[in-house]
């Protein structure tokens, strides 16, 4: 075969059916497409207007007419915009996909802002055809001299154009609709569809039902200009006053033709400047958009122009993390035109959570206006909302500190949600981020790192001394600038690791919290699922770092202080209970230690290493939970036993004694207990611990 070069063509009578079926992905948006269309009309012929190439009649005002008729099963949008002449109509209809907007603008790029046009592709109009067997177009050109045109199609590749009778500048597009979808000549189903998407046009839109003769009834006082008056109505005299009673004179009413309701607010708040709007603007907006009746906490009102133009209003809700779900609803809008809910490429993941309005016009989207392009420029606009957000916050903090901690509760998941989402927005926010003590005051984390900070030069009379029994203590003076320059350390010394304690559930684990407060030690609150990986994330993005659960282990901080023989018998103490606390519990992984605490009223204390819990938060969260926590690497769980309290004295006076049941019993028991302190027992262990405490206390009546 000779070799041959040539250009692809591409049949219609193929793509027809393709555009008309799969174009868009919802049957109601052409809806959207159509009044966008009747839209794009008025804005060009207002943009004449002000170029001098065009004069409105006096007069005119700017509306699309949308007509519904269930009888005849029509659809009509009628607009007085730019009008059509055959030419254009055989240009921009016949030929698929070749766009007025894009001819308008290359037209006039010299004279004109393209902002406001909405269409760029010329598919638009074709959407009517997923949903009506045939299609008419009546228009007529603002061109001096130009003739009104007729079109119609019946879906196919075949279509009808003469000389028309409509005698408005503008179009009228007229959808006869197929059986499976009369629902859109609904009167209602229409005003759903047009809420949804035409909300926010910048024309307004005007909807009503085709010889229906509506009407409503006002005083002649209220009568305007504009109505249509069907019929006066006299008041009725009042016959039966008593006398001398003046009779009440009632006003005259007017029968009119009902006034027709604007469907669309043509300038929403996002189009305003900020200084313009007052907080009562901003939450009657909420409202209407989001119908939540709930007031927000606050909103961040978005307004760019340079590199890119964007307007927008995120709000931060008030939610209840218990019982609502917290998924928010961002809407994305194109030149005042609805494109969706919560497009990720633009809106950042963490934001889903919000609920606001975003309009960015340079938004590269793809040719059913329904997603977009992939576009570098689509990740600059995420990360610029990104950095207003993180602004505003850390603004709020930084000048308003006692509001910021008012709203923190409620906004803290959007936070720390955002830290574990982007890095960018951690890094910035990371300072304020606010965490609550154990006395309920709010402290950001530079503030938590000077929390339990001890000065070495602040020492109590006697500490070094003298234990808590008034025992000489055997202690080593060391030069801690002299050991750290042995070692090489000088200028390491201060990197050394912060620890930062915390609770999860201020019931569950008062023990540890009263053994902290009677320490004079703190820690923070950190109650939600979320805290766990925040925490880890907080670490590996600051060195030096770490944060530990009040029970993973007790510090010298809680126990008195001993002479170095005695920490010798404790020792051995601690391996002779192990062994017997181990038999008792049928646990040999369990660790037993013994030691001389300052609360005497403490018999035990159970601790897991932070590391070994945490490997068991994630097993959880993986619904591997009965794996064994050995494997993993993890010490598992220590059991401290409190030699100053008299339980702990009887269970070592009497381990040796074999015929003595009841130290096993008490080993039992004391697991228990310091297990409570930590959350609830598994059903079989609460069924043993309550028939346990039944017989102590039977065995305390003999």
């Amino acid at each position: 075969m000779a070799e041959k070069h040539g250009s692809l063509s591409i049949n219609s009578e193929n793509i027809f059916p393709i555009i008309k079926k799969w174009l868009y992905s919802d049957h109601d948006i052409f809806y959207r497409e159509l009044i966008s269309n009747g839209c794009d009309a008025i804005t060009k012929l207002k943009k004449l207007d002000v170029m001098g190439e065009y004069s409105l009649p006096d007069g005119y005002k700017p509306e699309i007419q949308v007509i519904v008729n269930p009888e005849e099963k029509t659809l009509k949008f009628i607009d007085n915009g730019i009008g059509m002449t055959a030419d254009e109509v055989e240009e921009y209809i016949n030929q698929i996909a070749f766009s007025g907007a894009t001819d308008f603008i290359e037209k006039y790029k010299d004279k004109s802002d393209d902002n406001q046009i909405i269409g760029h592709f010329g598919l638009g109009f074709y959407s009517a055809f997923m949903v009506a067997d045939e299609v008419h177009i009546d228009t007529l050109s603002y061109k001096e001299g130009a003739a009104p045109v007729h079109w119609e199609c019946d879906g196919g590749t075949e279509f009808e154009m003469e000389d028309g009778t409509w005698d408005k500048v503008g179009t009228q597009i007229t959808l006869f609709l197929n059986e499976d979808c009369l629902q859109f000549c609904n009167e209602y189903k229409a005003q759903e569809v047009v809420k949804k998407y035409c909300s926010f046009m910048p024309v307004e839109i005007f909807l009503s039902r085709e010889n229906t003769p509506e009407t409503q009834t006002i005083d002649e006082a209220e009568k305007l200009d504009t109505d249509e008056v069907l019929e006066t109505i006299q008041p009725e005299k009042k016959e039966d006053a008593a006398e001398g009673e003046e009779a009440e004179e009632k006003p005259v009413r007017l029968k009119i033709k009902k006034r027709p309701v604007v469907m669309n607010d043509i300038h929403p708040l996002w189009t305003k400047n900020p200084s313009e709007c007052t907080k009562d603007d901003y939450i009657e907006f909420y409202r209407k958009v989001f119908q939540d009746y709930k007031e927000p906490l606050f909103w961040i009102h978005l307004n760019m122009d340079y590199p890119f133009n964007l307007k927008g209003i995120l709000y931060f809700p008030k939610i209840n993390m218990e019982y609502e779900s917290i998924e928010g609803t961002i809407k994305l809008y194109n030149n005042q035109v609805f494109i969706a809910d919560n497009i990720k490429e633009v809106i950042p993941e963490f934001l889903m959570l919000l609920k606001g309005v975003i309009d960015c016009p340079d938004l590269p989207l793809n040719v059913s206006r329904s997603a977009l392009q992939n576009d570098g420029f689509v990740k600059k606009i995420s990360d610029y909302i990104t950095k207003k957000v993180a602004d505003k916050l850390s603004g709020m903090c930084k000048t308003d500190r006692e509001e910021y901690e008012k709203y923190w509760d409620d906004i803290s998941p959007f936070v720390k949600f955002g830290c574990l989402k982007d890095d960018k927005f951690c890094e910035k926010m990371t300072d304020y981020i606010l965490f609550k003590n154990l006395d309920g005051k709010y402290m950001t984390l530079p503030d938590c790192l000077e929390v339990n900070k001890v000065d070495p030069d602040e020492k109590e009379e006697g500490d070094s001394a003298v234990d808590e029994n008034g025992e000489k203590v055997e202690a080593e003076v060391v030069d801690e600038a002299a050991a750290g320059e042995e070692a090489g350390e000088g200028a390491e010394e201060e990197k050394k690791e912060k620890t930062i304690y915390y609770a999860t559930d201020l019931k569950v684990q008062s023990q540890y919290v009263n053994m902290f407060k009677q320490a004079k030690m703190d820690a923070v609150v950190l109650p939600d699922q979320i805290d766990q990986p925040f925490i880890n994330q907080l670490e590996m993005k600051n060195e030096g770092i770490k944060f530990q659960r009040i029970d993973a282990d007790l510090t010298d901080t809680f126990k008195a202080k001993t002479s170095k023989k005695t920490q010798e018998e404790l020792n051995a103490q601690s391996e002779e209970l192990q062994k017997l606390v181990r038999k008792a519990l049928k646990n040999d992984k369990l660790t037993v230690k013994v030691e001389k605490l300052k609360n005497k009223k403490v018999s035990s204390v159970l601790t897991i290493s932070e590391e070994s819990r945490r490997m068991q938060d994630m097993m959880k969260m993986y619904a591997m939970n009965g794996m064994d926590m050995g494997m993993f690497g993890g010490e598992g769980e220590t059991l401290v036993l409190n030699v100053s309290h008299p339980l702990v004295e009887y269970v070592i006076a009497h381990k040796d004694d074999k015929d003595n049941k009841n130290e096993e019993l008490i080993c039992e028991q004391l697991y228990d207990l310091a297990k409570l302190q930590q959350g609830p027992l598994d059903a079989e262990a609460m069924t043993k611990f309550v028939s346990r405490s039944n017989d102590i206390m039977v065995a305390l009546t003999k």
